[in-house]
């Protein structure tokens, strides 16, 4: 029997803008996720790991989480964005792109602190999955009692 093979089309890559120099740099965590952020100057392009913004990002949700610190700040738009981010799912992703920007954001200008803080863009969510215990089903739940 022969397999058949389907050739998939590569994905077209964004035009990263690695010319000009980082203004601003952060780094943000949630659950295994790991998103490391670089500002520079320019007109408010986001580029996620080679790709544009709104695909990488599939869902409204994950947009609007990971982009909430420029809806916060009116001079976001001046700054464009590279993102690398690895680990966790497209919402833990989500999460640490949206750390990894405020902590950017600050790292340029340390006057919108209490901006940041206010809306809660840099405390770090630092739960993470519960680890499974000898003698149980799963983390917390139990097998089953048998009385008789």
């Amino acid at each position: 029997m022969k397999k058949s093979t389907t050739i998939k089309a590569p994905k077209a890559k964004v035009a990263q803008t690695k010319n000009v120099a980082p203004i601003g740099h952060g780094v943000g965590r949630r659950k295994t996720a790991v998103a490391r952020v670089w500002l520079r100057p320019g007109t408010g392009k986001i580029v996620v790991n080679g790709e544009e913004f709104n695909t990488y990002f599939d869902t409204e949700v994950t947009r609007l989480e990971a982009s909430a610190p420029f809806r916060l700040l009116p001079f976001g738009s001046s700054f464009d964005v590279d993102v690398n981010v690895a680990g966790g799912g497209l919402c833990a992703q989500a999460d640490a792109v949206k750390l990894g920007t405020a902590r950017a954001l600050l790292a340029q200008d340390e006057s919108i602190r209490s901006q940041l803080r206010e809306f809660d863009f840099l405390t770090v969510d630092s739960r993470r999955k519960e680890r499974k215990k000898y003698g149980q089903k799963a983390a917390r739940r139990k097998f089953q009692f048998v009385k008789r």
